[in-house]
């Protein structure tokens, strides 16, 4: 069965005890990041229709769950995302990412983008903290 959750950074950092052992990283996850031509059709539907604004959500099939972070609105194009970590706790997988810059302005454009990223790994039934 499919589902979409979306999951609100406040609610899940209110859930998780800062400093305590269960917010140990215990593994690195290996991933994948989805050229928007994979994205499954039903996901890349939320996607578009939350892309103005920022947003994080999750996806998951019988195999896989696809983890989504989007950045909302910038002025131009040429930005990137960068994963900083994807890991296991005892409680939750932990996503950080950061939105990078055109490197160039010339070469940025004049259109409006709505950078996102998504990743997809095993299927895990743990929620995701995104930092």
């Amino acid at each position: 069965m499919k589902k979409i959750g979306i999951l609100l950074l406040a609610a899940v950092l209110s859930l998780c005890g800062c400093g305590k052992d269960s917010d140990k990283k215990l593994q690195d996850l290996e991933f994948t990041v989805v050229a928007d031509r994979e994205v499954p059709a039903e996901l890349a539907v939320a996607i578009n229709e939350k892309k103005e604004e920022p947003f994080k959500l999750t996806y998951s099939t019988d195999e896989y769950l696809y983890i989504v972070t989007g950045y909302g609105t910038q002025s131009t194009g040429g930005y990137s995302i960068q994963v900083l970590a994807l890991y296991l706790t005892e409680s939750n997988i932990v996503l950080d990412t950061e939105l990078l810059g055109p490197s160039d302005q010339s070469g940025a454009g004049t259109e409006t983008s709505y950078p996102y990223i998504v990743l997809k790994i095993e299927l895990r039934e743990e929620p995701v903290a995104f930092q």
